[in-house]
């Protein structure tokens, strides 16, 4: 292990790719690949990473890659006019690009229906929401970067190297229980991190001796 940081539980981990790329790259490691969870598969991340030309092999967030859905009712999208069609036949009345460009998140397309007709709709349970004052059906834009990603997803290369992720969480394992870091021995923050770098100190250099013996 070149660089670990420790954080309070409630940090993203995808916000620290940028440092700990860089503190690898500092002790002379050079980075051609990175696998990672979901967690890294943000919008900076990516563009950190087609910057800095090293591969990403991080699946996006099912919510954009449209590999599954939370909806209860799905909308169909007519070709010819544009707009989305709800489950009932009703045509949306408007649509606006909402979110700002150039940003984290990605902006939404979104498609405003009569609330009147929501209102008297006998498919209404599940999809119109009692005494709402309007009604509207989003869909995420995906980015330049996300597009790519998705199809990056697909190559057998990445399918590959994916597999690869669970000797990065046998990594974790080996550190939490047989060396002790899933319990704190003090209490703070500070605490943790001298813990743990007494614990990547040891299992580095088993890793060490190890490989030496082979």
């Amino acid at each position: 292990m070149t660089k670990a940081i420790v954080t309070t539980g409630e940090k993203s981990d995808g916000h620290y790719l940028k440092e700990l790329v860089k503190k690898s790259k500092e002790t002379g490691m050079v980075v051609n690949t990175v696998i990672g969870d979901t967690a890294y598969s943000g919008k900076e991340n990516l563009q950190y990473a087609q910057a800095e030309e090293f591969q990403l092999i991080s699946r996006l967030n099912p919510n954009i890659s449209g590999e599954t859905s939370h909806r209860k009712v799905e909308f169909e999208f007519s070709k010819d006019a544009g707009m989305y069609v709800c489950p009932a036949g009703h045509m949306a009345i408007r649509k606006a690009r909402t979110g700002k460009k150039n940003q984290a998140a990605n902006q939404a397309e979104t498609y405003s229906f009569d609330i009147e007709k929501c209102k008297v709709c006998p498919m209404r349970e599940g999809c119109y929401k009692e005494g709402a004052k309007s009604k509207t059906y989003s869909i995420r834009v995906k980015s330049t970067e996300h597009k790519e990603q998705i199809r990056l997803q697909e190559t057998d290369e990445f399918k590959t190297l994916s597999k690869k992720r669970y000797k990065i969480e046998a990594k974790n394992s080996e550190i939490k229980n047989p060396h002790g870091y899933k319990t704190a021995k003090s209490v703070g923050l500070f605490g943790m991190e001298i813990q743990g770098a007494i614990t990547i100190f040891a299992v580095n250099l088993k890793r060490i001796l190890k490989l030496l013996n082979d």
